[in-house]
């Protein structure tokens, strides 16, 4: 599989070029288009579930090559995309950020983690390439052994598994989904965190209350 990132870093696109016989799992809205030789296997299953508009959809979509084609994909919020690349070992991601896996990444939900229906802490295991999304501008923080870093849980990408983590509600910091006190991550080092400058709840939450009357 070959891969290219295009119109980075404000509006990236992600294009794979798969040979017959590869496949890629993808967010399940992600798809943009897809060539001929491209499609969904009729014997695919979802590896995760998640409730959207209290219905229980797809998490993830798995397009396969009969013969050599491409796939596109977008992730749902204007910003950039990035690689990793698992080599067995674990990577969480927030679930909204996750774009795009190879088979041999494992899906594992790790609960509740931000305060938005349908969005969940993701656990990804395994060898393999991982592409991930971020609304806005993706920044890095490395952590040496014992250093601490709080961060909103909002504007978390991904954070390595060597890096010991624990959500809790801070009661003096303001919320953007109103309520009492703000959702923020404590990240304990050694490891890598992927931040983003902009968060998906923020938006989430002025965009609801601004909904004409019987939306």
């Amino acid at each position: 599989m070959e891969y290219e990132i295009t119109n980075q870093p404000a509006f990236a696109e992600l294009l794979l070029t798969l040979d017959a016989d590869e496949e890629i799992r993808a967010e399940s809205g992600s798809l943009v288009s897809h060539s001929a030789g491209v499609g969904v296997p009729p014997d695919s299953e979802a590896l995760l579930e998640r409730s959207v508009l209290g219905e229980e959809t797809p998490f993830s979509t798995t397009f396969a090559a009969d013969h050599p084609g491409t796939v596109r994909l977008a992730p749902p919020f204007p910003g950039d995309i990035f690689h990793y690349e698992l080599q067995d070992e674990t990577l969480y991601v927030q679930s909204c950020t996750f774009l795009a896996a190879e088979p041999g990444v494992d899906f594992e939900e790790k609960g509740s983690f931000v305060e938005c229906a349908g969005d969940f802490l993701l656990e990804l295991s395994g060898s393999g390439l991982a592409f991930l999304s971020s609304y806005g501008a993706v920044s890095i923080v490395s952590l040496d052994p014992g250093e601490r870093y709080i961060l909103d849980t909002g504007h978390v990408v991904a954070f390595e598994g060597s890096v010991d983590f624990e959500v809790t509600r801070v009661d003096t910091v303001h919320s953007h989904a109103g309520g009492r006190g703000a959702l923020v991550c404590e990240l304990d080092g050694p490891g890598t965190i992927w931040t983003q400058s902009r968060s998906p709840v923020a938006l989430l939450s002025w965009i609801a209350p601004n909904l004409p009357d019987g939306e």
